[in-house]
């Protein structure tokens, strides 16, 4: 069952996935659309999820999920799974690589690979103070805290070592 993301409890596991370059409005709208069918319908051994969603930057998809109410099963986050690889083929966008990184640049998001990534720290074109997305926070409370963080704290500080 669709909830909002704001209602989510800050314990909601989340996933995020990184789009390879950003959406066009009238895309946002359908992938709004698209999310609101899949998450009004998914389910974990016939009891429905509590679950919501963001779209931030044009860029990313937050799926958020009540663990507390229905915890997702193998079967549920199989269907997330491909239910995001269906947006990938018709958007013919990336959204499962997780060897990229995203990173502001003034009031631009950037996607580079991340051996261009690390190309950029080594030129300077990056630095520590970088804002960097952590696609790797595994709930709403690390997803307020961490996701969008200077480089220095996040794992991309292996990288100015």
């Amino acid at each position: 069952m669709l909830t909002s993301f704001e209602d989510l409890p800050e314990t909601s596991r989340v996933w995020i996935y990184q789009a390879n370059r950003s959406f066009t409005d009238q895309e946002l709208e359908e992938i709004s659309d698209k999310l609101t069918a899949f998450l009004n319908q998914w389910a974990a051994h016939g009891s429905a999820l509590r679950a919501g969603y963001k779209i931030l930057y044009k860029r990313f998809i937050i799926i958020g999920l009540d663990q507390d109410l229905q915890a997702a099963s193998g079967c549920s986050i199989d269907a997330s799974v491909h239910f995001i690889q269906e947006l990938e083929n018709h958007y013919q966008v990336d959204l499962m690589d997780k060897m990229n990184v995203s990173f502001k640049q003034g009031d631009f998001v950037a996607y580079k690979t991340l051996t261009d990534f690390r190309k950029m720290v080594k030129q300077k074109a990056i630095s520590k103070h970088t804002i960097v997305f952590n696609n790797l926070v595994t709930n709403i409370a690390e997803f307020k805290e961490n996701w969008e963080v200077p480089a220095s704290q996040s794992w991309h500080s292996r990288f100015f070592k």
